[in-house]
């Protein structure tokens, strides 16, 4: 009678390399929570004017983003997972939010350690922030910022259209740039009509 197969040795090989792959899933999951988190209240302290409070909440993503990144260099389905990618969009989009709102040249990826795509999905919905920035200056009567917001809004969406690459390869970028475009025909809308108010207010005065 033939001896009963044992299959000891391969369950604990593959345990111990699922166990390793859980573990860096489940760190990375926990602090995308916290990424996302403290990249949201960096963006609403930097329209706050608040720029000591939003340095340190972006401090605080990067560091949990080194955090979680060490353990999947070995496990890079994971990295690469829809998850991990979306909060290092909003790490992204804050610090990019930063560099806009204070009139600054834009951080590269690598210059924030960053891979390509979620840093531009992260440049993408940034757009929406400076349609935030815009209407504030619009209800403060900030004409001429505001055509300048306005500017860096068709200046961010037009390098994104041209960035015409297969929606596998760029996370489906291009609904990111379709968004965008949408917030900048509403964007030159309001300003328009901004525009055309104070042009007719001054004329009334004049008369």
């Amino acid at each position: 009678m033939a001896d009963s197969l044992n299959l000891d040795s391969l369950e604990a090989e593959v345990r111990a390399e699922l166990d390793e792959k859980f573990a860096a899933r489940e760190l990375a999951l926990k602090n995308c929570r916290k990424i996302i988190q403290a990249s949201s209240k960096a963006i609403r302290a930097l329209h706050r004017g608040d720029l000591a409070d939003a340095d340190e909440l972006l401090a605080a993503g990067r560091a949990l983003i080194d955090e979680a990144e060490a353990p999947l260099t070995e496990h890079r389905d994971i990295y690469h997972a829809g998850f991990f990618y979306d909060a290092v969009k909003e790490y992204a989009e804050a610090e990019l939010t930063k560099a806009l709102v204070l009139q600054q040249p834009l951080p590269l990826p690598s210059d924030l350690g960053l891979h390509a795509v979620p840093y531009l999905k992260g440049l993408g919905e940034a757009v929406g922030e400076l349609r935030r920035r815009l209407l504030d200056q619009l209800r403060k009567g900030e004409l001429a910022e505001a055509e300048d917001t306005f500017a860096d809004m068709e200046t961010i969406h037009d390098l994104l259209a041209a960035l015409d690459y297969p929606d596998g390869m760029t996370s489906s970028l291009r609904r990111t740039t379709d968004v965008a475009r949408s917030l900048i025909e509403r964007s030159r809308a309001d300003l328009t009509t901004t525009i055309v108010q104070e042009r007719l207010r001054s004329q009334l005065e004049a008369n």
